[in-house]
C-alpha cells in the first residue's frame, strides 16, 4: 500500500477472499450487500461459481482482518485471505502452527497462515529466496512438505461438497427410522412411535435445519435480505409444528383427524439436503472440467544443464535458475527455453493449434504442452504460480467475476422471488381454508392443517437457484471452452456482444499482416552512411515496435555498431526521438517529420511499403522501407465475415498508399479505410461506428497504440503477439496469432447465449409449473409436502447439464480455417 501523491490518500489495496457456504444467488447477493455496507470497499466483484470475492480496500479503512470477521459475523460464511502476491508454499511444521507463525520472519518471507494444527502457508518472494530454501534451511532445520491442495475456487468447492455430504448423511440417518414407523406394516402404538418421531424430527430440526434458521436471521437482521434460506427455514418449522401440536393432542387422548406427521418435516429437510448436494456436485464437476490449472503438471525432474544427476521433484519446489528434464510424451512443467535436445511440442491445449510445432536449442516452450520424441532439458523462466497457465487461468477467472448485462435482470427477478412466492404461499394457504370449510365442509382444524400442507409445499417447491446459475454457469464452461480453441474471454458481456456484432475493425500492421516485416530499401541522404546507420540503430534497438524491431534487426545483421543516444523516449502513433552528441535525432513516419515530399519517401509509398524516416537536427539522413505479408488466413476469415453480412474497417497508422494497397487486395472498400491515425484517431472512429451502428462493434489490434481503440470498442481483440498495455485493455485474447479466434468468439457468442435463454426458459416453466402443482391449482395433482424438497434436483440439474454443453462446443467453418 502506497501513498497516492495527487489526491493525498493511501493507494487502494486489492484483497481476495475464498469464501465458504455460497450456494445460491441469494447468498452471493448477501454477501455483496454485507462487503458494500463496509466502508472503503470499491470495485467488488463476487462469484458464486467461483466462490469468491475480490475488491480495492481504501487506505483509510481498518485492517483486512477485522474486515473478514465482520463479513463473517453479517453472513455467516467462512472468508479466507488468497494471497496476491509472491508465492506460495504449504509446509507441515514440527510444532503448533499457532505459535510457529508468530515468530520472526526469515529474509523473503512476507507472511505465514495456519491452515491446520501443524500445517502452516509460506508466502515468500522467489527472487529471494527459492522453494527448496524455504523448505530445508529458512527455519533452521527440514521442515515437510504439505499435501498438495486443490486451487482456491476448487478447494472451496471441495470443503462445501464434504460438509454438505456428511450433513445430508446424518440429516437421512435420522429420517429413515421417522419413515418406517411411519409407513411399515407394523403393530400401531402412536404414542410411543409419536415419541421416537418428535426425537428424531427434532434432531433433523435444530441439528440439520438449523443452518437455515441462522442463515435466514443474519440476512434480514444484518443485510435485510428476504433468501432462499427463509422459504426454508418457514416450511420445515411449520411442518414441524404442526406435527408436535398434533402430538400433543394424540397425548391427550383427543387425536386430531390428520394425525401427527413427523414424516414430512423430517423427509422434506432430508431431500433439501440432498437436492443441495447433487447441485453443488454437479457446479464442482462444472468447474473441475473447465479448470485451466489441470493442465499444470505436478512434478518435475531436475537436473543440471547437460541432463546429469535428475531427480525427480515436487513442482512446487521449483526455484529461479533450475534446470529440469522433460522425457518424451510428458507435460512440460513449467515456462522455459531449451538448452539441451530437440523436439516436436503440441501446444494444442494452450494455444488451439493442433500440428506440433518443432522446438530446439533456444526455443521457448510452455507450461502445459506436450514434449513429442525427444528428450530436452529446459531452463525455468517462470516458476508453477507465474506461469503460461497460471496466466491465462487469471485471465479466465477474471470472466467469471464480471457481471453481465443479463445477469442484472436475473438479479433483479432473484431479488423478488421470495417476497413473491411468501405471497402466493399466502393466498394458498388462505383458498384452501376456503375450500376446505365452504367447499368440502370440513372442520376448521381439518382445513387449516390441510392448508398448510399446500402452503408448505409451494414454499418449498420453487427455486431460485435455478435462475441464479442461468448466467454463471455459462459464462465458467463457456471460459473453459473459449480456451480449449485458443482464445480467452475476459469480459462476461462479450457473450452478450459478440453474436450482435455488425461491424469489424481491423488494425494493419501484426493483426492483418504478420506483423513480421523486412526491410526491402534502405536509402541513404548523407555521405557518411555508417554514421547514419549507427545513430538509427541507437534510435529502434529500445523500441518494441514492428516496424523499429524489423530495423533493429536489419541493421544487427549487417554489422552496424550502436551509437550512444540519450534520453531515448517512444512518441505513441508517431515514432521515437532522442539526443547525439547533443544533436535532436527523430525516426518516425514521414507525415510526423514533414518529409511526405521528398522523392524518395514517394517512391517507396508508391511500392506500397511501410516508410521510416530519421532525421538529425531536422534534416534527413536515411529512409527505411519496410513490407510485411498477410496472414495466410486473414481472406478466408474476411470472406466469412462478409458471408455473415458484417462490415469490416482497416484503421491503421500507416501512411495511405500502403493501407489502401492492403485494403485493394482484400476487397475491402476505400470508404471503409482510414490511415495515417493517431490512437485518438482510432478512438473517435471506433465512437462513431459504435454511435451509428445499431449492432456491436468489435475492433482487433495488437500494439500499444490500439490500446485505446480496444477499451473503445463494444469488444477489444487483442492479438498474442502484441503488447501487454493492449492485453490488459482487451475483452478477448486471442492465444494463437491467427484471425480465426474471431469467428470462434462469434459462434461460442451464439452457442452460450442460446444457452442462456434455454435455461431462462426452463427456470420460468419449472417454477410457474411446480409452483402451481404444490398450491393444488390442477386438484386432482399435487406435489405432497415431503416430496417438495426434491424440487432444487429437478430444476438446478438441467441447467448445469445445459450449460456443460458447451464443453463440445466445435467450429464449422469453410475449408482452410481449421
Amino acid at each position: 500500500m502506497g501513498l497516492d501523491i495527487e489526491k493525498g490518500t493511501s493507494i487502494r489495496e486489492h484483497v481476495s477472499l475464498s469464501v465458504g457456504g455460497l450456494t445460491c444467488t441469494g447468498c452471493e447477493t448477501k454477501l455483496s450487500k454485507a462487503l458494500r455496507d463496509i466502508r472503503g470497499v470499491c470495485n467488488l466483484h463476487t462469484s458464486l461459481v467461483l466462490s469468491q470475492a475480490e475488491f480495492d480496500l481504501d487506505g483509510q479503512a481498518g485492517p483486512v482482518d477485522e474486515l473478514i470477521k465482520a463479513v463473517e459475523k453479517a453472513t455467516g460464511f467462512s472468508c479466507q485471505r488468497l494471497s496476491s502476491s509472491g508465492q506460495d508454499l504449504d509446509l507441515i511444521v514440527d510444532s503448533e502452527a499457532k505459535v510457529f507463525v508468530e515468530r520472526e520472519y526469515p529474509p523473503g518471507i512476507t507472511l505465514m497462515s495456519v491452515l491446520g494444527q501443524r500445517e502452516i502457508r509460506v508466502t515468500f518472494d522467489p527472487t529471494i529466496i527459492g522453494a527448496r530454501a524455504v523448505l530445508e534451511d529458512a527455519f533452521g532445520s527440514k521442515l515437510g512438505l504439505a499435501p498438495r491442495r486443490a486451487s482456491s475456487d476448487l478447494e472451496s468447492g471441495q470443503k462445501h461438497l464434504r460438509h454438505t455430504a456428511w450433513v445430508t448423511l446424518g440429516s437421512a440417518v435420522l429420517t429413515i427410522p421417522v419413515l418406517v414407523l411411519a409407513w411399515a406394516p407394523i403393530d400401531p402404538r402412536p404414542v410411543v412411535y409419536g415419541a421416537v418421531s418428535l426425537a428424531l424430527a427434532t434432531a433433523v430440526q435444530f441439528l440439520v435445519a438449523g443452518q437455515f434458521y441462522i442463515s435466514a436471521l443474519r440476512a434480514l437482521i444484518f443485510t435485510r435480505q428476504m433468501e432462499m434460506d427463509l422459504l426454508i427455514v418457514l416450511s420445515t418449522t411449520t411442518a414441524y409444528l404442526c406435527s408436535v401440536i398434533a402430538f400433543a393432542f394424540e397425548v391427550r387422548g383427543a387425536p386430531l383427524p390428520i394425525g401427527e406427521f413427523f414424516e414430512t418435516s423430517t423427509l422434506l429437510v432430508t431431500f433439501i439436503m440432498l437436492g443441495r448436494l447433487v447441485s453443488a456436485f454437479a457446479r464442482q464437476k462444472a468447474v473441475e472440467t473447465v479448470s485451466v490449472r489441470s493442465l499444470q503438471h505436478q512434478t518435475a525432474i531436475l537436473c543440471d544443464p547437460d541432463g546429469g544427476n535428475a531427480r525427480e521433484i515436487d513442482a512446487r519446489l521449483l526455484q529461479y535458475g533450475d534446470f529440469f528434464r522433460v522425457d518424451p510424451d510428458s507435460r512440460i512443467t513449467t515456462d522455459g527455453v531449451i538448452v539441451t535436445g530437440a523436439t516436436e511440442v503440441n501446444e494444442s491445449m494452450i494455444t488451439g493449434e493442433s500440428l506440433p510445432i518443432e522446438k530446439r536449442r533456444g526455443s521457448l516452450v510452455v507450461a502445459g504442452s506436450i514434449n513429442g520424441s525427444g528428450v530436452i532439458v529446459v531452463r525455468l523462466t517462470n516458476l508453477p504460480g507465474n506461469n503460461t497457465i497460471s496466466t491465462i487461468a487469471a485471465m479466465v477467472d477474471e470472466a467469471k467475476f464480471q457481471k453481465a448485462k443479463t445477469q442484472e435482470l436475473v438479479d433483479v427477478v432473484a431479488s423478488w422471488f421470495v417476497p413473491i412466492v411468501l405471497f402466493l404461499a399466502t393466498i394458498t394457504f388462505l383458498v384452501w381454508i376456503a375450500v376446505g370449510i365452504s367447499v368440502r365442509h370440513q372442520g376448521a382444524g381439518t382445513s387449516v392443517v390441510n392448508a398448510i400442507t399446500y402452503g408448505v409445499s409451494v414454499l418449498i417447491v420453487s427455486c431460485p437457484c435455478a435462475i441464479g446459475l442461468c448466467v454463471p454457469m455459462v459464462i465458467v464452461v463457456g471460459g473453459g471452452a473459449a480456451a480449449k480453441h485458443g482464445i480467452i474471454i475476459k469480459s462476461a458481456t462479450a457473450y452478450e456482444n459478440a453474436r450482435k456484432v455488425s461491424h469489424v475493425v481491423f488494425d494493419k500492421t501484426g493483426t492483418l499482416t504478420e506483423g513480421k516485416l523486412q526491410v526491402e530499401h534502405e536509402i541513404a541522404l548523407v555521405p557518411d552512411e555508417q554514421l547514419a546507420r549507427s545513430v538509427t540503430l541507437g534510435l529502434t534497438d529500445i523500441s518494441k515496435h514492428p516496424v523499429s524491431a524489423a530495423i533493429s534487426s536489419h541493421l544487427k545483421t549487417k554489422g552496424v555498431q550502436t551509437a550512444a543516444l540519450r534520453d531515448v523516449r517512444s512518441i505513441t502513433g508517431k515514432g521515437i526521438e532522442g539526443t547525439y552528441n547533443d544533436d535532436q535525432v527523430r525516426g518516425g513516419n514521414c507525415r510526423w517529420l514533414s518529409l511526405e515530399g521528398l522523392p524518395e519517401v514517394q517512391y517507396l509509398l508508391c511500392k506500397g511499403l511501410t516508410v521510416f524516416c530519421v532525421t538529425i537536427k531536422d534534416k534527413p539522413v536515411c529512409i527505411f522501407g519496410l513490407s510485411d505479408r498477410v496472414r495466410p488466413e486473414t481472406k478466408l476469415v474476411l470472406a466469412e465475415l462478409k458471408k455473415r453480412k458484417i462490415a469490416i474497417s482497416i484503421i491503421s497508422g500507416d501512411d495511405t498508399s500502403t493501407t489502401e494497397q492492403l485494403a485493394a487486395q482484400l476487397d475491402i472498400p476505400l470508404s471503409n479505410v482510414r490511415s495515417r491515425c493517431t490512437p485518438a484517431d482510432k478512438q473517435k472512429y471506433l465512437k462513431d461506428l459504435t454511435t451509428a451502428q445499431h449492432g456491436r462493434t468489435v475492433f482487433c489490434g495488437d500494439g500499444t497504440n490500439d490500446a485505446v481503440a480496444l477499451a473503445q470498442a463494444d469488444i477489444g481483440v487483442h492479438m498474442s503477439t502484441g503488447s501487454e498495455i493492449a492485453r490488459t485493455a482487451a475483452d478477448v485474447v486471442l492465444l494463437r496469432p491467427t484471425l480465426n479466434g474471431i469467428l470462434v468468439l462469434l459462434d461460442l457468442s451464439h452457442s452460450a447465449m442460446h444457452r442462456v435463454y434455454l435455461n431462462f426458459a426452463w427456470s420460468f416453466v419449472y417454477n410457474l409449473f411446480a409452483i402451481l402443482l404444490a398450491g393444488g391449482a390442477f386438484v386432482r395433482a399435487r406435489i405432497p409436502p415431503q416430496y417438495a424438497g426434491l424440487g432444487e434436483i429437478v430444476s438446478v440439474l438441467p441447467v448445469i447439464l445445459v450449460a456443460l454443453q458447451l464443453r463440445f462446443f466445435t467450429r464449422h467453418y469453410p475449408s482452410g480455417l481449421e
